[in-house]
């Protein structure tokens, strides 16, 4: 595994050991699920409705499935009520809020350094569109 050659990539990549931490960013920072754990520590209990409405975009389909992933992942509680009309609501689990020191953190370095970022891409694409200008 991972045997190389004179000028040539690995044979086998193993994404795990090159980022330890990309299966657990895979769980937790793919498109729709930081949006739901965020909704779900911010707000607690929601329906779906509810929830949809705190997320903004995301379609119905697209939620039901993230939130069937993130309750197989332990992060989010389900319960069904059997009323008429049936009623369905969705919690955080602990497991899913010892994420929220991490979503602190994020949100902290957000606010520092989100500016710097900006001002680094304005800087970039100044540059790229002088460069493209140059004969």
């Amino acid at each position: 595994m991972g045997e190389t050659t004179a000028g040539t990539a690995p044979t086998d990549f193993d994404a795990e050991q090159a980022c330890p931490i990309s299966s657990v960013v895979d769980i937790v920072f793919s498109r729709w699920t930081t949006p739901i754990l965020w909704s779900l520590n911010e707000f607690g209990l929601l329906r779906f409705i509810e929830l949809q409405r705190h997320i903004g975009t995301i379609t119905p389909k697209v939620l039901t499935q993230r939130l069937r992933q993130l309750e197989r992942d332990g992060l989010v509680r389900r319960t069904y009520h059997p009323e008429v009309p049936p009623r369905v609501e969705y919690q955080i689990t602990e497991l899913g809020r010892s994420l929220a020191p991490l979503f602190s953190t994020l949100a902290q370095w957000m606010a520092t350094h989100l500016g710097a970022v900006a001002q680094a891409r304005q800087d970039f694409d100044t540059a790229a569109a002088k460069s493209a200008q140059r004969p």
